[in-house]
């Protein structure tokens, strides 16, 4: 099989169609994101970006394409942690909606827990080796 280069580097921003901007922004900034862009566009429209302290992958909130309606799903966006049980108790605290406790398969599987978003997105939270 032969490859081909391409010239993208790295993944930089995840967008969640979201509706509510504002709650989103005020959601993520209590998890310890940091909003770094929020900016108008084609009109109407905000473009934000909020990333985690120490990252270099943020999540971008804008609307959805004009006339589809925002269906939250499991996201497939994996956050990480260095202490798993410390999170999850201080996500719990902060009234966020997430699994009753984490979640421990074993090796190799990381300690993980899910939470929902204020749309009802769904992320993962796992612990680092």
């Amino acid at each position: 099989m032969t490859t081909t280069a391409t010239r993208i580097g790295t993944i930089s921003l995840i967008c969640l169609p979201t509706v509510d901007v504002d709650r989103a922004i005020a959601f993520y900034e209590s998890l310890g994101f940091e909003k770094r862009t929020d900016m108008p566009f084609g009109g109407q429209y905000r473009w934000v970006e909020v990333y985690p302290p120490s990252g270099n992958t943020g999540i971008a909130l804008a609307p959805p394409p004009p006339g589809k309606d925002v269906e939250p799903y499991e996201t497939g966006i994996i956050l990480s942690t260095d202490d798993i049980d410390a999170t999850h108790e201080q996500f719990k605290a902060l009234g966020v909606d997430v699994d009753a406790e984490v979640s421990r398969m074993g090796d190799p599987v990381p300690p993980m827990f899910w939470f929902n978003d204020p749309a009802g997105y769904r992320l993962m939270v796992v612990q680092q080796s």
